[in-house]
């Protein structure tokens, strides 16, 4: 997958990535410019199972995922295209240790023009699609969850403080957040 996506890219251009999620905070690779970006067809959803990252094999996390539907406002960043193909395969080894993500190239619209660029996608028919969770499982989720990188919980307030340092609202996020508020409190 990763070679088809180089080809894909070409390496004619510079390389554009989408962020949505943790990429926005935490690119973990160099690039030269980052703008507001929004993608037409797809919506962010803390809806992706995590069991090693964000969780365990048996008590799974989760992390975000590009499902289709709606829109999504994020992030692009531009990498040179002399190093295109190091920071591919770099992410590769981030985003694709588990080959979850469907990666695909979407057109992205920024205050500067439309841009095409990669995005980490997930299929509803991934076994890594959690479906329609409930509240309460959302809160067990928050409460408990923890992997190598730390708890689901704080994955999604750091990727919702990170989008609205972008000016990205995030409405369901909120809303998700506002259950574990709630139980926290009491309420």
């Amino acid at each position: 997958m990763l070679q088809r996506a180089i080809a894909e890219w070409g390496g004619e251009d510079d390389l554009w990535i989408f962020g949505y999620g943790s990429l926005i905070w935490r690119p973990d690779f160099d690039f030269v410019e980052q703008r507001p970006a929004r993608v037409h067809g797809w919506h962010r959803a803390l809806k992706m199972w995590s069991r090693i990252n964000r969780g365990t094999p048996e008590r799974p996390g989760l992390v975000f995922g590009l499902l289709t539907g709606g829109c999504c406002r994020g992030v692009v960043f531009r990498v040179r295209k002399e190093h295109g193909a190091e920071i591919l395969t770099r992410l590769w080894s981030r985003e694709m240790a588990t080959a979850v993500y469907d990666p695909r190239w979407l057109p992205a619209e920024t205050p500067a023009g439309r841009v095409r660029a990669l995005a980490f996608t997930l299929s509803r028919k991934s076994p890594s699609h959690t479906g329609e969770l409930t509240e309460e499982e959302y809160r067990a989720i928050f409460a408990f969850a923890s992997g190598i990188y730390g708890t689901t919980l704080d994955y999604a307030h750091r990727t919702l403080e990170e989008l609205k340092r972008h000016d990205i609202r995030d409405r369901n996020l909120e809303r998700l957040l506002r259950l574990i508020q709630r139980q926290q409190s009491g309420s």
